[in-house]
């Protein structure tokens, strides 16, 4: 029986993760801050009973590393550990007032990822079988987008940092799978007032992500289309992407009055 561990599980694409592995038989450990949609989603699921939910903010790592030792001591360990939980807000540096927001963002998708994760390796290591570390990034974090210097800053550091870890834990049989999603229909996405190519419901995106978790892949990118427009950007040189992008749409900031 899998047991799999997702913080930012109480709606878009980390309920959609647990409704996934859940049907595949899985024993969940729910985390997210909203512990009411917490409990309404596992008593939805499959097999309720089994799973357990933690609701607290994964910026407070003393929490985290106790609901991590508490779902470790419930069921003996975790085959697949997601950090999931992200925000995104417009930003822009030369206002002071998003300085907070900044921090929040880079706290909540990087530093919370690095506690998500650390508290499950040393029982990682002693076990046999499926071992995954799977983080969360974004085709964001490929190029820098304007007005949301500090979400792509944040899946930019989730991609090298989960590159890093990667070659750390290789030879300890631990997998680290990076998963970037491109625009999938979630309450984040539905803020946004610019097109959104290839937009995929969290549904579909929670399948593909489970198939690739499953078969150790180092990195994927769902849909695969956006891989291929992340693959193009990323060579497009400089001038040419700052022309083409430089008025691009900007997501709305939050410190905005």
């Amino acid at each position: 029986m899998t047991r799999v561990f997702i913080t930012g599980a109480s709606s878009g694409i980390g309920a959609a993760l647990a409704a996934e592995y859940a049907a595949r038989g899985a024993t969940l450990g729910l985390v997210a801050r909203r512990r009411e949609l917490l409990e309404q989603l596992a008593a939805g699921l499959p097999n309720p009973g089994r799973h357990k939910v933690y609701a607290l903010d994964v910026t407070d790592h003393a929490a985290l590393a106790a609901a991590a030792a508490d779902f470790i001591a419930a069921h003996g360990g975790a085959d697949v550990v997601i950090a999931n939980a992200g925000i995104s807000h417009g930003t822009l540096t030369e206002f002071a007032a998003d300085m907070p927001v900044f921090d929040s963002i880079l706290a909540t998708n990087v530093s919370a990822t690095v506690a998500t994760f650390a508290p499950f390796i040393a029982s990682m290591k002693s076990q046999g079988g499926v071992r995954r570390l799977v983080g969360i990034g974004s085709v964001a974090g490929v190029r820098g987008l304007p007005g949301a210097g500090a979400y792509s800053a944040s899946k930019a550091a989730v991609l090298s940092y989960c590159e890093s870890l990667r070659l750390e834990l290789k030879h300890d049989g631990i997998r680290v799978v990076t998963i970037a999603p491109g625009y999938i229909d979630t309450p984040m996405t539905r803020h946004n007032k610019y097109p959104m190519p290839f937009l995929m419901p969290p549904e579909r995106f929670a399948t593909k992500a489970a198939d690739a978790i499953a078969a150790g892949t180092s990195y994927a990118v769902i849909p695969w289309q956006m891989g291929v427009v992340a693959k193009l950007l990323r060579a497009l040189p400089n001038a040419v992407y700052d022309f083409a992008f430089s008025r691009a749409p900007h997501k709305a900031r939050k410190a905005a009055p």
